[in-house]
């Protein structure tokens, strides 16, 4: 089975093919800029554009969508985190939660599968940890230099590309291969 994979990301595409290709499941990948919806939540997101582009290639795909919410900001700035990105970055984050105790943090992913012609169903993985005090380490990019991973003391940005992936939650792909196979979709 082949799933498209709707994203200019190359390490969405990486991370899904780290998962999904070892349980028989062959990504690929297309560009497409899709609609993004302003929602409350990433699911919303993933979902909406998930179905805006499996209308437009006619055929089935996944959208990932993801977010980070920090607890100290009463979860902001979920599925604004694109456009928080753009707009303070990481730096401003970090001016955000000057004197703020609390710096749980989670990145919620979803996982958005499309078949042509049907409402999407949406599968959703949680990385937990917290944000740094400040900007640390030389790999990845943008959250990674303020992301501290659960159980570890170093950002994410202070681990090379293999080693980073295996901090992200990975449950939503593992939900994702099980429908497709329980739905004989592969």
């Amino acid at each position: 089975m082949k799933i498209t994979l709707v994203t200019g990301n190359w390490a969405k595409v990486a991370q899904a093919k780290v998962i999904l290709e070892p349980l028989g499941i062959e990504v690929d990948n297309i560009k497409l800029d899709t609609i993004e919806i302003q929602a409350n939540s990433v699911e919303e997101v993933a979902a909406y554009s998930a179905k805006w582009a499996s209308e437009k290639l006619k055929c089935n795909v996944v959208k990932n969508d993801t977010g980070i919410m920090i607890e100290g900001l009463n979860g902001f700035p979920a599925a604004y985190t694109h456009y928080v990105q753009d707009t303070i970055g990481e730096n401003g984050i970090l001016k955000l939660m000057d004197g703020v105790e609390n710096r749980n943090a989670k990145f919620v992913q979803a996982l958005a599968f499309c078949e042509y012609g049907k409402e999407p169903v949406i599968f959703t993985s949680i990385t937990k940890g917290k944000i740094a005090q400040k900007r640390s380490g030389q790999y990845g990019w943008c959250w990674d230099f303020i992301f501290v991973p659960e159980g570890q003391e170093e950002t994410l940005a202070s681990f090379n590309d293999d080693e980073r992936f295996k901090f992200w939650n990975d449950t939503g792909y593992r939900q994702l291969a099980s429908y497709l196979e329980k739905n004989n979709l592969i």
